[in-house]
């Protein structure tokens, strides 16, 4: 039984080997794993549907391929039987053709170019295994294997790495491509080399290519949580009680931004060349630090039919499938809008990259308290207030200053007046 490449995702269309649970010649019980899969957006492990034996990997860890490419081959019993009764009817077959085919042989021998083939190294330099295509691109063009920059899981190189070796060789020198790491000569003492994971790999070419494709303008304000403040005071008990968490300012934040957005459809859609496309939903993206080993923008559904009780409990959710790897492919994509909370480091401002291909995000920073000025019953008094800053970088091909600063005013406004307490009515 062939074993494919799984369509992950609805604009997933390819996945890296993060691993094999198994090997050549292994017994494999049905629903057992054979190997994790990452994408871009999501792990994924995928279990056998057969009873069988490994007979043969196809793709090495560290590579890409494809949805729909054989991955590995399972001999189950079924093949076994049908390979037998195969056999018996070839072996009549067989002696009859020997003769005609060394004939041949010997004749297309006697026509081809004698050529000595190199060798087909089984390890790199660094004792780290190459695939059979990596290996046999290796021998056919005579290259040393030290001298290609493995870009795979713990630095293993893939065909794409001897590609681009093969190209960087050549009269011109290809161009590194967005988001690869030139390898460089230390220039500290006892450094320690920390391969980047796919993950990372990952998210430095979608950083990369975000830059190159929007045209990034960051626009900022301070708003005053004095409101929001004193209704998660009263509120943080009882909350923390019941879902054993605390009540942060992220889902007032997220609260505001879905209230606000209706007027501002441009913000909530997704670039598709020279075409905007709005969504009639709003489908918001919240970033999630996976225990600073990466991020993850997974998607809460139909944020703006949700107060802010049901936000915060879909936000937890999503941080905690996030970080214990049960997301889906789905769940990572199809969002407007996406929100970056980095408060709770009490950073001041943050000049967020955009979540391709939205337009816009929003990024969340400290709340601290400040001495500001307010108006009062008997004029302008100093007060101590929570003061926060909104930060939100906004793809100017797309929207101008105007707009966004407009947008960013109706958020503030919402922060600062809205009944929150009506919220958990």
């Amino acid at each position: 039984m062939d074993v494919i490449m799984p369509q992950l995702g609805e604009s997933v269309e390819e996945g890296t080997i993060a691993q094999w649970h198994k090997k050549p010649g292994d017994s494999v019980a049905i629903d057992e794993i054979l190997l994790e899969i990452e994408t871009d957006k999501v792990a994924t492990e995928v279990p056998s549907l057969v009873a069988g034996v490994m007979k043969d990997i196809l793709v090495a860890e560290g590579e890409t391929a494809k949805v729909g490419t054989v991955l590995c081959v399972i001999s189950t019993a079924s093949d076994e039987k049908a390979t037998g009764d195969d056999k018996s009817a070839g072996d009549e077959k067989s002696a009859s053709s020997k003769g005609a085919k060394a004939e041949t042989a010997k004749t297309e021998s006697a026509k081809a170019p004698s050529r000595v083939k190199a060798p087909l190294p089984k390890t790199a330099p660094d004792g780290t295994p190459l695939s059979p295509a990596v290996r046999r691109l290796i021998a056919h063009h005579d290259l040393d294997p030290a001298a290609i920059t493995g870009t795979g899981r713990d630095g293993r190189i893939q065909r794409n790495d001897v590609m681009k070796h093969l190209d960087r060789a050549g009269p011109e020198a290809a161009a590194p491509m967005p988001g690869a790491f030139p390898p460089v000569k230390p220039s500290g003492r006892d450094v320690e080399r920390q391969p980047f994971s796919s993950l990372r790999r990952k998210i430095a070419q979608n950083m990369i290519q975000s830059k190159n494709t929007s045209a990034h303008v960051l626009q900022a304000v301070e708003a005053d949580f004095f409101g929001v403040e004193r209704v998660r005071s009263f509120m943080k008990g009882a909350w923390r009680s019941a879902e054993g968490a605390s009540l942060t300012y992220l889902p007032f934040i997220a609260r505001a931004v879905c209230l606000a957005l209706p007027d501002y459809p441009d913000l909530n859609a997704e670039r598709d060349g020279d075409s905007l496309l709005r969504h009639r939903h709003i489908d918001m993206a919240f970033a999630i630090d996976l225990d600073h080993k990466g991020l993850m923008a997974p998607v809460l559904r139909n944020a703006d039919a949700l107060k802010v009780p049901a936000l915060a409990r879909g936000i937890m959710d999503l941080a905690d499938r996030a970080r214990s790897n049960q997301l889906t492919a789905n769940e990572l994509s199809g969002a407007g809008y996406t929100i970056t909370n980095n408060g709770s480091f009490g950073t001041l401002i943050t000049a967020p990259i955009i979540n391709q291909p939205q337009v816009a995000i929003l990024s969340t920073d400290g709340i601290k308290k400040r001495p500001v000025v307010v108006e009062g019953p008997n004029g302008d008094e100093i007060a101590i207030r929570p003061i926060g800053v909104l930060a939100q970088s906004f793809d100017h091909c797309v929207v101008d200053g105007a707009y966004s600063g407009a947008f960013l005013n109706r958020v503030k406004e919402i922060i600062e007046t809205r009944d929150w307490a009506a919220e958990f009515i």
